[in-house]
């Protein structure tokens, strides 16, 4: 096997080519790559190679079209993971005589907008072409690079020569070549004809050194890359501007540039974001941010919501709360699991063959990698920024809060305290980044992306820390209000309320749990043009849907937890409860007959900040203008602080895109009589209204299922999972509906069925029975993760209340109807009296099974 780089003078003076070897050469213009490229292609195609060169669009050919030569040309802009896959999987696919050329990296940069990038693009694909014993020829650019790209390149590559051309002479440098030695190697030599001499007059070798650094590695420290150069030139526009010597038009002429490195690949979003921030907003956001590359979803939907409210609403400096958040650009996550060896395992997972491969090693590695240096300095500072002050680490990835992807609880967030010594605080702090990182590999995660049809797309996570927005209250830590905001209300409980007026799902506390679905509790629903109007019945016990429990920040124990309302109450010294709350009457009058005073008789219902506050007005504004700006319903997380009674500061904490179809039509409903109805319920009816042919219906019978432990509890569960996902099921023709006692995807089998939603996201119809406990209702957990996939997957979701004046509820046809579960799945006949397995194909009902459901009406009937 021959082994050259096509200049046998060059070969000489690195004492041979050995397999394996990546040659980089380190050149003041392309034009001199191309003088070492073109030899290496010609003589590798002379004996018989399989020649393949990786041009990168956007630049010059190195060599023109030559027979032997195989061009795979790719466009950087497709995303650093998938650019990485495809060359490493052409690679993988050669023969190990094969020979690599590849066009300069610094064309890399230009495009990735980050050295960091080049340096991880290399150390992946170095190590990879040295494993496969190839010899490849890569080359950059001299002064255009920071320590971020040239520290793996020479970490990491066999050959390392600098070029250099003096009065049209030839010289090289070797820098670096591994495993070999000679006399003269690391001398300076001039190319005269075929031959590299080395160059012995000190006058000569002078003149050219002169010039050159003679620290090569340590100036490339001090030197700017691609990012910080970009910005240094912003920055000088920008003092130009002011200074009246270029114009406005100048100034914006750098905006979509900077929009492509820090905020998206979307259009959408980029188009709000041209219209919303300036460039003096840009540059702001930048010198917040820990480690560049994009802002991610989360992060660019906050800035957006603010940017937006700036402009348009009029109450903005008076009602909404400044923020003085961090921002962790997606360049770190790929440099993290570059230098952990988590990346080559992530890319084994993003196939559904390995989707699932190697988890606990690929979390291993990432919970006990390290940070570099320099970014742990950052992280110090800013957390000495913070001080003692709480914050929040959330997730922030390219996909995630997207038009299309919301990711709702897929990826980590993370409360901490941030209380303890500044090395307790930053070893909290760093562990909440990886945790969040590895998040992104859960398994959750990667079935929601296989669901959505972006396994394969770029996903890479960026990180926005906030400051929790909240006040100190004896030794706790929490925000008076918090929840989440839409600005299309799909659940329209009551003819006064107007859908398009938006709703809130509100909670005292931390909006944990407003976002999370609590099994054991309650929040408050608020349609904002009748805020008043509640959503349950009315039972005569005005706490029996109230909020019993608070999500807080224990100060004095530095945990995240749940504590029940009473102790909170009692131990937040300072709070005016009866902003929130108002006492239950009942209590107080069985505590005075009974000569009592411990009796804990507050209820949290919120009237009072509903009814005479501008809260209501300002949230249905800001919700309105968003939802205008967006041109698309959207939903926000925020919470609200009072100062006094009527003097309170929003917190716009997320805005993305609502993942609703406010569309869909049912026609009219079919006039039908007992006995060819299944089920008839008149509310909550939520999701896009429809009026469809049902092929199966899966029910879980109430009375067997209550009388299992909670093992077999879980197995009905696994039951399910299968029988949603048989193969005939997989068709979007194939529409299944689901019904059961309780609460669908709880995590306590008491109350429900303890479903993933990965195992039910193919059922067009979700109906939860109040069949579990007389105390427990359906909750319409509008706002939390549970919806969010909900209604990303199309699922119609609906309550059945039997015994409630208007419900019909067909109990002999579901007795009697044939199951097919032990057709479909003998292995679980055990649960045949448990889960019935209804097809519209089997006796005794006729023809089909049809469902019509009309969010507009809350009505909805199961018929035959």
């Amino acid at each position: 096997m021959t082994l050259t780089t096509g200049l046998l003078g060059l070969d000489t003076v690195m004492s041979g080519v050995l397999p394996g070897d990546n040659i980089v050469f380190h050149v003041d213009k392309a034009q001199q790559y191309t003088l070492f490229a073109q030899p290496f292609v010609e003589r590798a195609v002379l004996d018989g190679h399989h020649v393949v060169y990786f041009h990168f669009e956007g630049t010059a050919p190195l060599i023109s079209d030559t027979p032997g030569v195989e061009t795979v040309s790719l466009n950087p802009e497709i995303g650093f993971e998938r650019f990485v896959f495809t060359i490493h999987q052409k690679i993988d696919a050669c023969d190990d005589c094969a020979r690599y050329l590849f066009d300069s990296m610094s064309s890399l940069a230009a495009c990735w907008f980050s050295d960091l990038m080049v340096g991880n693009f290399f150390a992946l694909t170095c190590p990879f072409l040295f494993e496969k014993k190839a010899v490849a020829l890569f080359s950059f650019l001299r002064g255009e690079h920071s320590f971020y790209a040239t520290t793996p390149i020479i970490e990491n590559t066999q050959v390392l020569i600098d070029v250099f051309s003096r009065q049209q002479r030839l010289f090289v440098l070797p820098r670096k070549v591994a495993n070999r030695h000679s006399a003269t190697m690391y001398m300076l030599h001039e190319k005269k004809d075929d031959e590299f001499i080395p160059v012995t007059l000190s006058a000569t070798v002078a003149e050219i050194m002169r010039t050159v650094s003679w620290s090569w590695q340590d100036v490339a420290s001090y030197r700017m890359g691609f990012w910080s150069r970009t910005f240094s030139k912003v920055e000088a526009a920008v003092a130009d501007y002011g200074e009246g010597r270029i114009s406005r038009e100048a100034v914006d002429s750098y905006k979509p540039l900077l929009m492509k490195m820090m905020i998206s690949r979307n259009s959408r979003v980029i188009n709000l974001a041209r219209e919303y921030l300036s460039v003096e907003d840009l540059l702001s956001i930048r010198s917040r941010m820990l480690a560049p590359g994009r802002l991610g979803g989360k992060a660019v939907g906050m800035l957006l919501a603010r940017a937006i409210l700036r402009k348009r609403f009029g109450r903005y400096h008076q009602s909404i709360e400044p923020h003085d958040s961090f921002f962790i650009g997606t360049d770190l996550y790929c440099t993290y699991l570059v230098s952990d060896g988590s990346w080559w395992m992530q890319q084994k997972r993003q196939s559904e063959e390995g989707m699932l491969y190697g988890s606990e090693e690929v979390r291993r590695r990432i919970m006990t990698g390290e940070f570099p240096p320099h970014i742990v300095k950052r992280f110090r500072n800013m957390l000495h920024y913070y001080g003692q002050s709480p914050i929040i680490v959330r997730s922030s990835s390219l996909l995630e809060d997207n038009f299309g992807n919301a990711f709702a609880g897929k990826y980590e967030s993370v409360f901490l305290p941030n209380q303890g010594t500044p090395e307790q605080r930053l070893e909290a702090f760093e562990k909440a980044v990886k945790t969040i990182f590895a998040s992104t590999l859960s398994k959750e995660a990667l079935l929601y992306r296989k669901s959505r049809g972006i396994l394969d797309m770029d996903e890479e996570m960026g990180l926005l820390v906030q400051r929790v927005s909240g006040c100190v209250l004896g030794g706790y830590f929490y925000p008076h209000l918090a929840g989440v905001g839409l600005s299309f209300n799909p659940y329209v409980w009551h003819e006064s309320i107007d859908p398009n007026s938006g709703m809130l799902r509100l909670v005292f506390g931390l909006g944990t749990r407003a976002v999370d679905r609590s099994d054991d509790d309650y929040t408050r629903l608020v349609a904002l043009n009748a805020p008043l109007r509640k959503a349950e019945l009315d039972t005569g016990d005005p706490g029996k849907y109230a909020q019993r429990k608070v999500d807080v920040l224990d100060l004095l124990k530095d945990f995240c937890g749940t504590q029940d309302f009473e102790k909170v109450v009692k131990n937040s010294v300072g709070l005016q409860i009866a902003w929130f709350a108002e006492r239950d009457r009942q209590v107080e009058e069985f505590a005075r007959q009974r000569g009592r005073t411990d009796l804990f008789s507050w209820i949290l219902n919120f009237d009072r900040i509903l009814e005479d506050t501008d809260l209501v007005t300002d949230m249905r504004e800001i919700l309105s203008i968003l939802g205008d700006s967006y041109d698309y319903p959207v939903e926000v997380e925020f919470t609200v602080n009072f100062t006094s009674k009527d003097d309170y500061r929003i917190n716009l904490v997320q805005c993305r895109p609502m993942q609703v179809s406010v569309s869909g039509e049912a026609g009219i409903a079919p006039e039908l009589d007992s006995a060819t109805t299944v089920l008839q319920c008149s509310g909550p009816v939520i999701g896009r209204s429809r009026h469809i042919a049902l092929n199966r219906l899966i029910y879980v019978v109430p009375e067997k299922y209550s009388q299992l432990s909670e093992a077999r509890r879980h197995q009905v569960a696994e039951v399910i999972g299968r029988l949603v996902h048989l193969p005939e099921a997989q068709s979007d023709n194939f529409h299944q509906a689901l019904i059961g006692p309780g609460r669908w995807g709880t995590t306590t089998p008491a109350l429900g069925v303890p479903v993933a939603f990965a195992q039910i996201n193919r059922v067009a119809v979700l109906c939860e029975i109040v069949a579990m406990s007389s105390s427990l209702v359906p909750d319409v957990s509008l706002g939390t993760h549970f919806f969010n996939e909900l209604v990303e997957a199309d699922i119609l979701y609906m309550a059945m209340f039997p015994g409630r004046s208007g419900m019909i509820w067909n109990q002999p046809f579901l007795d009697t109807a044939q199951s097919r579960l032990n057709e479909l799945l003998p292995e679980f006949a055990e649960f045949a009296n448990v889960i019935k397995v209804v097809d519209s194909a089997s006796p005794p009902q006729i023809a089909q099974l049809k469902l019509y459901a009309s969010a507009q009406e809350q009505k909805a009937v199961l018929y035959l």
